[in-house]
């Protein structure tokens, strides 16, 4: 179901990026009060997600991952909610947990309930771990819904055209892009594009074949493959045979560079790094049809993972 795997997407990748600045948690989620959500006003009307973003009210953050909203709920009765499960075209009941205070459970997600009103909901979404909340960027996360016939009949307006990315993204974004463009030799300056650097094989000199990083079982979801966007490729009439898996950074234009490598063997360091550059400029440049990645319709310098194997011809 998209909305749920949504979600499971951003606590995997933020367990991620997060863990060496992960601050102490706090708050402790447990199950004393008694107190009921009274959802007798909204009973029945339908939501949809319209913003997704972190509190500094950005939808992307500094790695290119970004906040889509996509879920669409309802609450049935006291202790139901109803999400839409797009791939069976159908709204699939959950049963609604009230842990203590505003803090509640479903779809295997927790939430604080920060606004529930006619109009519009405000969900603030947590991480919960061994019954205590997290006090970092996994519980940074705000949900807002708005009912569809308000979008419809006051709004005006469509969800789709309310989920695009705001105006502050998009300076956010032209700003990474800038400093990316800039700095495209450095690691730390370029980011993932939200629209992958693609390879197209120019001829039949190499074959192209893109890998997918999605594996749900270790919490590797869909959007592993647009930040760490990966490239199997062939060489059938090298130089000799050869296999190595390197990095390399695809500027604006297209070009591509030798980034991260490794090697358990020290002292061959520098010796490699030629032979992959060589590659990299010899191969990879010249039999490749490269489109740079690109955000918000803006190109810019983003790193790729290319698996690359040179055979060389029986004589």
């Amino acid at each position: 179901m998209r909305a749920i795997n949504s979600l499971s997407i951003f606590v995997s990748l933020s367990l991620l990026f997060t863990a060496c600045h992960t601050k102490p948690e706090k708050e402790k989620s447990t199950s004393t009060s008694t107190d009921k959500l009274d959802v007798t006003t909204v009973k029945g009307i339908r939501y949809t997600e319209v913003k997704r973003r972190f509190s500094n009210g950005l939808s992307f953050d500094t790695t290119g991952f970004q906040q889509e909203p996509s879920w669409i709920i309802q609450f049935k009765s006291a202790d139901t909610v109803l999400a839409y499960d797009p791939a069976q075209k159908i709204m699939q009941g959950f049963y609604l947990h009230h842990d203590h205070a505003d803090v509640f459970n479903f779809a295997k997600e927790w939430f604080r309930f920060k606004l529930i009103s006619k109009d519009s909901l405000v969900f603030q979404r947590l991480q919960v771990t061994k019954k205590e909340i997290a006090d970092d960027i996994r519980s940074d996360v705000n949900m807002t819904f708005y009912a569809d016939d308000y979008i419809k009949n006051k709004l005006k307006t469509t969800a789709g055209k309310l989920q695009r990315p705001s105006k502050t993204d998009t300076v956010f974004i032209k700003e990474m892009v800038a400093r990316a463009n800039k700095y495209p030799d450095n690691r730390d300056s370029v980011f993932a594009g939200r629209q992958i650097a693609t390879l197209r094989a120019r001829d039949n000199r190499i074959t192209v074949e893109r890998l997918s990083s999605v594996d749900k079982l270790n919490g590797r979801t869909e959007a592993y493959d647009y930040l760490y966007p990966r490239y199997k490729l062939v060489i059938p009439d090298a130089y000799k045979d050869f296999a190595y898996e390197f990095n390399v950074i695809v500027d604006e234009k297209g070009k591509l560079q030798l980034s991260y490598f490794f090697t358990n063997l020290p002292e061959f360091k520098e010796t490699r790094k030629k032979v992959l550059a060589g590659i990299t400029s010899v191969y990879l440049q010249n039999l490749l049809i490269i489109k740079p990645g690109s955000t918000l319709g803006i190109p810019h310098a983003s790193e790729i993972t290319v698996n690359v194997t040179g055979r060389k011809p029986a004589k």
